[in-house]
């Protein structure tokens, strides 16, 4: 009820600046709204809006303005304001001549499919991708009657290609009926799919849209990219080809957000009056969202402005033309290298059948790639470390001042003594061995010395994401004694089919911790690679209790994507 009133105070405040003599009939209000409220696509927006309007319709003063063309607007403004849909229009046209929907031209076939041509425009581009436009979407009807023609001049051209561009850019009419027939060529012939449902408000009823079984043609596929190109003027028909393939998951949708229009709007006359009143008479709802695009418009996958559309489109037609090759390396490298050999196996002939049924199709970016198969690696493998990772660039060795070296360490370690001389210890990061070996010297006189005579150590690795593991030996060798070596683990490396002994190191710089005093590492979800297997190993070994959450499990080393 509130937006109602909008409605009324609009009226109010314009009735009070004009003081001339009343212009137009007072039923005029009321029959609008009566053409509202029989008619609007959305009857459950309208509540309170008829007792708004008959409140405004006695008061005759707003139809004091006596211009139609000023009336129409402030109606206009009125009516979107209380419904909260800009597609509802007033206008004032004395001369209308009602539109009588175009009929087919007496021409030979041949001679209105290149009519027709005039709002097609195909093209192929570099690396086998077809272009398409179509500016007009034809009707069923139109279909029947021209449809073998285009299929030979124009869709049979399209067949051949490895990718398709659909531009509905500049796409703004077109027919309901139109919606199944390019749906159809993008899905399977069985079984149909149900892709839209239209509501239609004067007669009552809902149409279900479905995917044709028979077609005209051979269909693209369901596997082949299919980019949707649109822009601000995409609008109607052609939004809701874009909505249906896109939450059929058969298409990208690449440019700016589409107009948000309607599958229909009709055009009545107010009364006896040269006012008219233009109005969604039906609308779309689709089944996989059970929303719809009309008003919002269609929100593109990858938003970029119109005229970059197009170019966005072939870059990302680029990059699926070389995931094939990516996920049959990944497939290959895992078969081959992972640790657990049955698994890596078993994931190899999983990845090859998901790229077979198209699981990267709607990949836009070498980002969304990396996401999604590493998701899908870790979910086939059950390894949560086992991931996809594009290559980085190898940044040049720093020359590291001793001076500096202090400063470094110290922001890296932070150490404390407790209360009944208890220490802590935390660091967030292992390094490699030979570069820390360059350093244990100042480790040991800046950070290990201030903790190694304690008589318990508390060893905080909760926010360590690992780093090397050529570190580890050395680092467990502090907390046992020099006495025997410990066989730490044992690590298989599945490349090279060897196993090999982790043992305690027999020399160190600085002084042992030993095996004596109490040991209590911390650890989070966080704690990662080599810091989970310094864990593993203490625990196994006995030598220390774990306090915290469980671990990231996140051991395995990565595969590499191409950067581009």
């Amino acid at each position: 009820m509130a937006k109602a009133l909008f409605l009324v105070a609009s009226l109010l405040l314009l009735a009070n600046d004009v003081l001339v003599r009343a212009a137009f009939p007072p039923s005029l209000i009321t029959d609008m709204a009566k053409i509202v409220l029989d008619n609007y696509c959305s009857p459950e927006k309208l509540a309170g809006m008829k007792e708004a309007i008959e409140a405004a319709g006695t008061n005759t003063e707003v139809l004091n303005i006596p211009d139609g063309e000023s009336l129409a607007r402030v109606l206009s403004a009125g009516v979107q304001g209380t419904v909260s849909d800009s597609r509802l229009m007033v206008s004032y046209q004395p001369d209308y001549v009602p539109a009588v929907p175009p009929k087919m031209p007496p021409l030979p076939p041949e001679h209105l499919v290149a009519v027709l041509q005039t709002s097609i425009k195909l093209d192929l581009l570099e690396g086998n991708t077809g272009y398409l436009r179509i500016d007009h979407i034809l009707g069923e009807d139109v279909a029947e009657k021209v449809g073998p023609s285009l299929i030979d001049l124009i869709w049979n051209k399209i067949l051949p290609t490895s990718a398709l561009i659909f531009d509905l850019r500049y796409t703004s009419s077109g027919e309901i009926s139109g919606i199944p027939y390019i749906v159809s060529y993008f899905t399977q012939a069985e079984p149909v799919v149900h892709i839209d449902s239209v509501y239609d408000r004067p007669s009552n009823t809902t149409t279900k849209l479905f995917s044709l079984s028979n077609l005209l043609g051979e269909r693209y596929g369901i596997t082949k990219p299919l980019i949707i190109l649109t822009s601000k003027n995409t609008k109607g028909i052609a939004e809701d080809v874009a909505y249906c393939l896109k939450n059929l998951k058969r298409a990208t949708i690449v440019g700016e957000k589409t107009a948000g229009g309607s599958v229909k709007l009709d055009n009545f006359k107010v009364g006896s009056t040269d006012f008219y009143i233009t109005v969604p008479t039906a609308k779309s709802i689709n089944p996989v969202t059970g929303s719809s695009w009309e008003i919002t418009g269609v929100k593109p996958d990858v938003e970029v402005n119109a005229e970059d559309a197009l170019a966005t489109a072939i870059k990302i037609v680029s990059l699926r033309a070389q995931i094939p090759a990516v996920i049959e390396g990944a497939a290959t490298l895992i078969a081959k290298n992972y640790a657990f050999e049955a698994t890596g196996a078993d994931v190899a002939t999983k990845l090859r059948e998901l790229l077979a049924k198209g699981q990267y199709n709607l990949v836009v970016s070498s980002e969304s790639l990396e996401v999604a198969l590493s998701a899908d690696l870790q979910r086939l493998s059950g390894d949560k470390s086992l991931k996809a990772t594009q290559n980085a660039p190898v940044l040049p060795p720093m020359d590291y001042s001793p001076e500096m070296y202090i400063e470094l360490i110290k922001v890296s370690f932070h150490t404390d003594v407790f209360e009944n001389n208890i220490g802590y210890l935390r660091f967030d990061m292992f390094g490699d061995f030979e570069e820390v070996k360059a350093i244990a010297q100042i480790i040991v006189e800046h950070v290990w010395n201030k903790v190694v005579n304690t008589d318990a150590l508390i060893l905080d690795l909760r926010n360590n994401v690992g780093g090397p593991t050529t570190a580890i030996a050395g680092f467990c060798s502090y907390f046992f004694d020099a006495d025997k070596l410990i066989v730490l683990d044992k690590l298989h490396d599945r490349p090279s089919g060897t196993t090999t002994e982790l043992l305690t190191l027999p020399e160190l710089t600085g002084v042992r911790y030993g095996s004596k005093k109490s040991l209590i590492i911390l650890t989070s979800g966080a704690t990662a690679g080599a810091a989970e297997e310094f864990v593993y190993i203490m625990k196994k070994l006995g030598r220390a209790m774990i306090v915290g959450e469980t671990t990231a499990w996140s051991l395995s080393p990565s595969a590499s994507l191409p950067r581009r």
